[in-house]
């Protein structure tokens, strides 16, 4: 039986609190207050994001540059040695920022940091929300976007998440966090691999059409909102396999609350 603190027979087991610190890609620890990029030092400013898999922060240059990095899983989980997934999550999400670098649209990869980490530009801007203006023309330029992605044999997969597009200062859409990303070149049956690259890239184009729905319908065509009615069966099967998980997530994150074992700031 665990140890329960002097003073409150009702207060929860101390020992547990490694489970709560094991949903953190780097468990009890934090991003580091300082790094080193190309020379230049920089010093840890806020941590937007600290989850199961990865955390996020954004740094501050001597000169007031800000830029972001992101650290993949380094601590065990159950005993799996899970820094193998870290680093391959790492190393294929660098692939697909180098591969784009050409793009305005895309932040530019400026180092590594750590057998899990990497450092990209920052893009002033803001995730896309109801609280700002979006320009008449933003969702056809994403959408323009997701196709130059495709005719290069790249499907970004994640558009559904809002806070994955940027609506930049400059007007254009960005994107950022390629982790689940799709590159047909890795895939010697390239006819194959170009048909799911298709596939992806039309899911894509659904839920950008779905954020212009809501964001901006007095931009949206008859024959783009028609498209928003229609779910594919790509559609189906990611909500029939992700639904279990996230109900078993959020009961799990709220059982954590209920005993007094709060996720550290940060974690979601």
């Amino acid at each position: 039986m665990h140890e329960r603190p002097l003073g409150n027979p009702d207060a929860p087991p101390a020992k547990p609190e490694r489970v709560v610190h094991s949903m953190r890609a780097l468990g009890k620890n934090d991003p580091p207050s300082t790094i080193t990029v190309a020379g230049k030092i920089y010093r840890h400013e806020i941590t937007l994001k600290h989850d199961f898999w990865a955390a996020t922060a954004f740094y501050l240059g001597e000169s007031g540059e800000r830029v972001v990095l992101k650290i993949g899983r380094v601590v065990e989980f159950a005993g799996l040695p899970l820094i193998v997934i870290g680093k391959w999550l790492c190393w294929r999400e660098v692939h697909f920022y180098q591969r784009l670098s050409d793009l305005p649209n895309v932040p530019k990869v400026l180092g590594r940091v750590g057998p899990t980490g990497f450092v990209h530009e920052y893009v002033a801007g803001k995730p896309l929300s109801s609280d700002r203006t979006i320009p008449d023309d933003f969702f056809d330029r994403l959408l323009e976007l997701i196709d130059l992605l495709r005719q290069r044999g790249i499907a970004y997969v994640d558009t559904n998440k809002p806070q994955n597009i940027l609506l930049g200062d400059d007007g254009l859409p960005h994107l950022i966090d390629f982790q689940i990303s799709w590159d047909s070149e890795w895939w010697i049956n390239k006819p194959l691999s170009r048909w799911i690259t298709k596939k992806l890239s039309a899911e894509d184009g659904y839920h950008v059409l779905k954020h212009k729905k809501r964001l901006r319908p007095d931009r949206l065509t008859p024959a783009e909102s028609e498209k928003t009615e229609r779910r594919s069966w790509l559609i189906r099967l990611h909500r029939l396999v992700s639904k279990p998980y996230f109900l078993f997530r959020r009961r799990l994150f709220k059982r954590l609350r209920s005993t007094g074992r709060l996720m550290p700031e940060g974690s979601k």
